[in-house]
């Protein structure tokens, strides 16, 4: 149980949510600072095509793809041109290939009749796009341009609204609503952030409550188990002891939770 319990209520001010918010950013900021973009690219290209793929697949998945994919279909011309065929073939692993394949090729014609061969990067013209929406768009602008954006991926809805950042279901209003907690400056690194933490330590069905750096202030505390040992367990990716240590959890846990990582390290398990 946390030594100050500064969690949201039911008569929480806007002023109030907004600086328990910003005390989780900070200490979301602390807890991953390996966060990043998961999903391998060079350029805004391959960043868009990696990000379209991404849907219905993991970023493990889509990294095992891409290699070949990029090799091969260096420019969005060769998007345009592909055997559609061959492009299926290669991205069969991810899922929805057909439809994938379809979003690729026309995409390709996209750039190259609008833009040159080249990914724009303004919202307005990206999400004009095919196989590209505002998800989308916020991934690449944020990690291509350098422009502030929020990803309301799955996690990102999932753990705001657990901690009732927001109650908002549909994706571009919990945008709005992050974005007017938070500094812009900070949006691309929350979303990176906050990804981390949902498939490293606030897991959809048994959050790792007792091993959570974050507990003091998350009013869903004691949705998963609040035993720091137990909880240690449940934590995930490669920085699971540091995790732990963080959350003031014993040493003899935390050498389980080193355990336990790397064991899930071998399955692959640090996916969403």
């Amino acid at each position: 149980m946390p030594d100050v319990d500064t969690r949201a209520s039911h008569t929480e001010t806007d002023l109030a949510r907004k600086r328990r918010a910003r005390r989780m950013a900070r200490a979301l900021a602390e807890a991953h600072p390996d966060a990043h973009c998961e999903l391998d690219h060079s350029n805004a290209l391959e960043l868009a095509v990696a990000t379209i793929l991404s849907a219905q697949s993991t970023d493990k998945g889509v990294n095992l793809v891409t290699p070949r994919l990029f090799k091969r279909y260096p420019t969005a011309a060769d998007y345009a041109g592909a055997d559609r065929m061959e492009l299926e073939e290669i991205l069969r692993p991810t899922g929805f290939y057909r439809n994938k394949t379809d979003s690729l090729m026309k995409l390709g014609q996209a750039l190259i009749e609008r833009y040159d061969g080249e990914v724009p990067g303004r919202m307005a013209d990206l999400v004009s796009l095919p196989g590209i929406g505002r998800k989308t768009a916020n991934v690449i602008l944020g990690n291509a341009f350098d422009v502030p954006g929020l990803t309301v991926d799955t996690h990102f809805q999932r753990l705001v609204r657990r901690w009732e950042w927001t109650d908002e279901t549909d994706p571009v209003k919990i945008e709005t609503a992050i974005g007017k907690l938070i500094e812009r400056r900070e949006w691309t690194m929350l979303s990176h952030r906050i990804i981390f933490h949902g498939r490293r330590v606030c897991h959809a069905r048994k959050p790792a409550c007792g091993a959570c750096t974050l507990s003091r202030w998350c009013p869903a505390y004691g949705t998963g188990p609040v035993d720091p040992e137990a909880a240690a367990k449940l934590l995930k990716g490669p920085r699971a002891a540091e995790l732990a240590k963080l959350a003031g959890v014993p040493a003899p846990a935390v050498s389980a939770a080193a355990a336990a990582a790397k064991e899930a390290a071998g399955r692959g398990d640090d996916t969403p």
